[in-house]
């Protein structure tokens, strides 16, 4: 038996040595076709194809080799101790016949964790009492010795002992854990709100006398932050103020362009987001980083266009999902600049801005706005939301807007929309002052800016924006009608 077993044994590591050259062939041939493929796709097909190849080449044979010589052995061992199994076979069955609760929960365990307990070169040591889980016989299976699917099962069952020999006593004591995890971690459908619900400060100053509508007593949807939007809010109001372009940068330190320069730059920026999708949020930043940069360092007309495309770059990498990569940007410029001039721009823009991207924008305290407007107003929200949004992007090619702050565009901006969907209504009330921290007077300079460039951006040689918003996804709202005069009483400030 011992010369039959050392020849099956020569002969599966033999079996084995030959199924692993298959897999070295494989990767040889792997290794010799990617260069073909990557000459196809640079970037990601030759990190695909062969990721591919080496698993569908080289892993296949080596596990098959693997597994033979690894199972041949444990068999060999097994039938060296043929003894010992059936000696084991006949204490079970006498101690199950004693305690017939012993064999089932064993039974249970080793069949759910038959597959995943199997460990790469672990032999476990066999024990008086062995429980076979599988019933599926080997094709070398013979009376003397046992298979090998039935030597992997046996000692993979006798790895976690603890859960296949309880007795009541262990039961009793999962059971009560069981029990006591299920109580503390359970989720009611049923939530307290009063109690168990946080909620700021800031909500709770609303007095109910001058009737303010309460705009964060959804608790239920996570993405409002219902307890945590006021503070979130508050924090943006005090860093808009830290990380804003200056109001002066074209007389102090630019010297070959000019505001107009600007503008026309700004117009194709809304084209170029409007072309490959991007977020607004993504437009808003960039103008924010254009004009930080140029706050502090003179540029010649020749580069102000390398200026907005690497801004919008580094904008559409912060903000977006799948951002636009360097080549595309070169080829809405009409090859103009080079893929290295982009990159190095990008890095002086980086550079001079102290890698501070993170700043509140108009876009940002404008949701906040319309959803307070939209609790109180009567108007469509859609049309409402489109026509804010309208507005406050007029005032982006505008240099002379530099000098309000974006919540007080964002606010102008809500205050205007209104004016225009219901001119004989007043837009402000109390429940706006409380949220924008904004009343009607300290607003009357930005709307009437901002109403100055709605009456006259039919006639505007920029016409990017104005034809953005004048399809059908935004409600046509850039061709309502604008009253030319709005009332001096709207910008009353309402009686506390």
């Amino acid at each position: 038996m011992s010369g039959v077993n050392r020849r099956s044994s020569i002969s599966s590591s033999a079996s084995s040595s030959l199924a692993k050259r298959p897999a070295v062939e494989n990767v040889a041939k792997v290794s010799v076709s990617a260069p073909e493929q990557a000459k196809k796709r640079v970037a990601l097909g030759n990190l695909t194809n062969q990721c591919n190849a080496g698993r569908s080449g080289s892993r296949v044979p080596a596990t098959n080799g693997f597994n033979k010589v690894t199972t041949t052995s444990s068999a060999s061992k097994v039938r060296k101790g043929s003894s010992v199994v059936s000696s084991s076979k006949q204490n079970f069955q006498r101690e199950s016949a004693k305690f017939p609760s012993l064999a089932k929960p064993a039974a249970n365990v080793s069949r759910k964790t038959t597959t995943p307990s199997i460990r790469v070169g672990q032999t476990a040591p066999l024990a008086p009492l062995l429980v076979p889980c599988c019933n599926v016989k080997s094709p070398i299976h013979s009376d003397d010795s046992e298979s090998m699917d039935e030597t992997m099962s046996t000692s993979d069952s006798l790895k976690s002992p603890e859960f296949e020999y309880i007795d009541h006593g262990d039961s009793s004591i999962v059971a009560s854990l069981e029990r006591q995890a299920t109580y503390n971690l359970h989720i009611s459908d049923h939530l307290d709100s009063n109690g168990h619900a946080w909620k700021s400060d800031i909500p709770a100053a609303v007095d109910a006398a001058v009737n303010i509508a309460n705009v964060d007593d959804n608790q239920e949807d996570p993405q409002l932050c219902a307890s945590l939007a006021c503070d979130v809010y508050e924090h943006l109001r005090l860093a808009e103020s830290k990380r804003r372009a200056s109001t002066d940068f074209m007389d102090r330190v630019q010297k070959d362009i000019n505001a107009s320069m600007r503008a026309i730059l700004i117009d194709w920026l809304v084209e170029v987001a409007e072309e490959y999708r991007l977020a607004p949020d993504t437009l808003y930043l960039t103008i924010n980083y254009i004009d930080r940069y140029l706050s502090g360092n003179e540029i010649n007309r020749q580069r102000l266009q390398l200026l907005g495309v690497a801004c919008m770059f580094i904008a559409a990498k912060y903000e977006e999902i799948c951002a636009p990569q360097v080549e595309e940007f070169c080829y809405i410029t009409d090859n103009t600049y080079f893929r290295d001039e982009v990159l190095q721009m990008e890095a002086a823009v980086l550079k001079y801005l102290k890698f501070e991207m993170t700043t509140p924008t108009v876009k940002c305290f404008l949701r906040r706005f319309v959803r307070v407007a939209q609790c109180s107003d009567e108007a469509p929200s859609l049309h409402l939301e489109f026509l804010a949004s309208y507005v406050a992007e007029l005032s982006l090619p505008e240099y002379n807007m530099l000098c309000y702050s974006p919540s007080q565009i964002a606010a102008a901006s809500v205050f205007l929309s209104k004016f225009i969907l219901q001119p004989t209504k007043k837009p402000w009330n109390a429940t706006l002052v409380h949220y924008t921290q904004y009343k009607p007077s300290q607003l009357c300079d930005c709307v009437k800016s901002l109403h100055r460039l709605c009456c006259n951006s039919s006639s505007n040689n920029l016409p990017a924006i104005r034809e953005k918003y004048s399809q059908h996804k935004y409600k046509f709202v850039a061709k309502k009608y604008c009253p030319p005069v709005i009332p001096s009483e709207f910008f009353n400030d309402p009686s506390s």
